[in-house]
């Protein structure tokens, strides 16, 4: 089973030594109430799944995946048969939420902690990451997940799991990957990071190009060395215009993280650092940026601001320079937040995210702001976490093509022998009709 020290006011993962070893920050042992309620602006709150450490899963660090026909796609992080996490999926039927076991991961070279969630590629597969297992160094796999070829009949249907890669570390590889999903570019080609290994083991951004006969081919696009590039990225990578934005937890000129770009040139890519962080920009970026249809960036550092609270951030373009603005800074005369997870772009131009501290019972809580707030803005709390102790999540929020906004509560809910002990279980949860899209 996947172990956690505990210690602190805070829960979040903390930089990882080179050796793996995972430190998380506590808050007050978990113990969720279990119920449907009502947001404060009429949105209607459920917990869609509460995890129970089984085959099911337990501790979702990431997300959710949104596919069609209200189907929810996720990873947690431990739980299953082995303690080393599970691929889920959740379908509507018949009004109410049911879960499926797609995979449950066996350590070793099969892989282990899937700390990222799951990508669709355009063949109806899942693909994503996990932080351990794969060979006998057990750093980190990529994996794919296609679903039977043959009708199943049996209480739970397994996928098929084809290990398209096994990190080796550095000098030539990376290794553990960690937070940041995969993504897909227009021709298939699919981006990730690891947080450790390559060749300054500072971590690194890699490709994989799909060939015609079948298989992958790796490339590694950029190795991190600590300096103003910065290193050791939690977060994964998106993609706009051709080039890739991503942040590193430490590093740059504050030595507190930074915001860079690579663009195509080689491998390797051409790394250009948008923003430092430290100071009144915050720390600790761990969440992948997210960019709007004008090519503006948008992120959260966990901490920094008045209380240590975090804030979110807006890196643009103007004329051929990057220049950096606080779209919020939490803590002090504002609310506190310590936004882990970063934030997600609605269809109505505003952002959303969550938050692991703050709102009316200090337990977290769900919130609404408009991009151009500058600081001067009065946040929507659209749901605060209730019960003895705080949702804790990791994972952005996600809308669905009606509106509705679901996430994943680390901890909480229901205990368990292959939970986290100190926390709980975890949980899925939705808001339903945040944005009246129909």
């Amino acid at each position: 089973m996947h172990q956690y020290a505990t210690s602190g006011e805070r829960f979040h993962l903390n930089h990882i030594p080179i050796s793996g070893t995972i430190r998380i920050a506590a808050v007050l042992a978990l113990t969720l109430t279990l119920l449907t309620a009502q947001s404060v602006h009429a949105q209607t709150f459920s917990y869609l799944h509460l995890f129970n450490g089984g085959s099911d899963g337990a501790n979702p660090v990431s997300g959710v995946t949104v596919g069609g026909g209200g189907t929810l796609y996720g990873t947690a992080s431990g739980g299953g048969s082995a303690g080393d996490g599970t691929v889920y999926k959740l379908t509507l039927k018949h009004g109410g939420w049911v879960l499926d076991p797609l995979w449950e991961f066996a350590g070793g070279n099969d892989g282990a902690v899937p700390y990222a969630g799951v990508v669709a590629g355009s063949n109806g597969a899942l693909y994503g990451t996990t932080y351990r297992g794969g060979g006998t160094l057990e750093y980190g796999i990529v994996y794919e997940l296609r679903p039977p070829a043959t009708a199943c009949k049996t209480a739970i249907c397994y996928w098929n799991e084809t290990i398209i890669h096994s990190f080796t570390g550095p000098p030539n590889d990376g290794s553990t990957p960690y937070l940041g999903k995969l993504i897909f570019d227009s021709s298939g080609n699919m981006y990730g990071t690891t947080y450790d290994g390559g060749t300054h083991s500072e971590g690194n951004v890699y490709e994989f190009s799909p060939q015609s006969g079948g298989g992958w081919t790796e490339s590694i696009l950029y190795n991190f060395d600590d300096g103003t590039d910065g290193g050791y990225p939690v977060a994964g990578v998106i993609e706009s215009a051709g080039a890739l934005y991503g942040t590193n937890f430490v590093g740059g000129t504050g030595s507190q993280g930074v915001l860079y770009q690579l663009t195509p040139a080689g491998p390797p890519w051409t790394e250009e650092t948008l923003a430092n962080f430290g100071g009144s920009a915050g720390y600790q970026p761990y969440a992948t940026p997210i960019v709007d249809q004008s090519g503006n960036l948008y992120g959260t550092t966990e901490s920094g601001g008045p209380g240590d609270s975090g804030t979110v951030y807006e890196v643009s373009q103007a004329d051929g320079s990057w220049s950096f603005s606080s779209v919020y800074v939490f803590g002090g005369s504002h609310p506190a937040c310590n936004p882990y997870a970063g934030v997600t772009l609605g269809a109505n131009g505003n952002l959303f995210g969550v938050c692991q501290a703050g709102g009316a019972n200090n337990d977290g809580w769900v919130f609404e702001m408009p991009t151009t707030c500058n600081d001067t803005c009065t946040p929507t709390d659209l749901y605060d976490f209730t019960g003895s102790a705080a949702c804790l999540a990791q994972g952005p929020v996600t809308f669905d093509s009606s509106g509705n906004l679901y996430g994943t509560c680390y901890g909480g809910g229901n205990t368990g022998s292959n939970c986290n002990q100190a926390y709980g279980c975890g949980s899925v949860w939705e808001l339903e009709g945040v944005l009246n899209l129909h």
